[in-house]
Formats: structure tokens, C-alpha cells, sequence
């Protein structure tokens, strides 16, 4: 979602997306990003904006929308269904290659498993060690 109420007061006071950068020590090509919504603001960026802009905080401030993230390529991340009322934002994750993802569930796989096996060894324990 784009923060139209900080880049309308950004414009306003006359400032560039590269001096607003600065001020928050990142670049301007990722605070152009946080401006436009792709990238989330976190809380003590939103304070250093409103402290250079000079303005309240609730004058810039705009809430992100939840996002949920579906994975067409893969089996597993297939259901675009809006069931439950679920709203979903594409934002580009579709081109995640399918062995990327492949790699990571079998690496959730593997950590699952060493989950049960440490489990299990903790129930071997005596009480005094846990």
C-alpha cells in the first residue's frame, strides 16, 4: 500500500526522496520502496520521518495491509482460493524458482525431524536435567 500522506508531505516541505534517505541511513532506492509500500516502515522509522518532516506522527503514519503471499509454483503453495475471507497480494513472488523453494522444504523437512529426535531424547532423560 502506498504511504500517499508521507510522500505528499515529503513533496509538500520540498524534499527529496534522497535527503529523507539520508536522514533514515538507508538508500534511496529502498526508501523509495518503503514510500511506494513494498517495503514495510517499522516503528522508529516512521518517528525519525515524522521528526524530519517536522510533523506529528499520526500525520504520516498509514498502516500496512496484511498481505498473504501464495507460491503457484509448487504443488504445495497452489490454492489461490479466497476462502475464510483471506485477501492475497502477489508482489512478484511468483518468480521464486521451484527448486529454491524444493530446497527450503526439504530443509523444513530435515528440522522437523531432528525436532522429533531431540524430543524423543529429552524424554530420555532424567527429570534433574531437563
Amino acid at each position: 500500500m502506498q504511504k500517499e500522506k508521507l510522500r505528499l508531505i515529503r513533496k509538500q516541505k520540498g524534499y527529496t526522496q534522497q535527503q529523507v534517505a539520508d536522514f533514515i541511513a538507508t538508500d534511496v532506492s529502498n526508501y523509495s520502496r518503503k514510500e511506494s509500500g513494498d517495503v514495510r516502515i517499522v516503528k522508529d522509522e516512521w518517528d525519525k520521518l515524522a521528526r524530519f518532516l517536522d510533523v506529528p506522527f499520526e500525520d504520516i503514519y498509514e498502516e500496512d495491509e496484511p498481505a498473504v503471499i501464495i507460491n503457484n509454483d509448487h504443488p504445495v503453495f497452489n490454492d489461490r482460493s479466497s476462502s475464510a475471507g483471506i485477501i492475497t497480494n502477489q508482489n512478484n513472488y511468483d518468480n521464486i524458482p521451484g527448486a529454491i523453494i524444493e530446497n527450503l522444504q526439504s530443509y523444513i523437512a530435515l528440522l522437523k525431524e531432528e525436532n522429533e529426535r531431540l524430543k524423543e531424547e529429552l524424554k530420555g532423560l532424567p527429570r534433574g536435567r531437563k
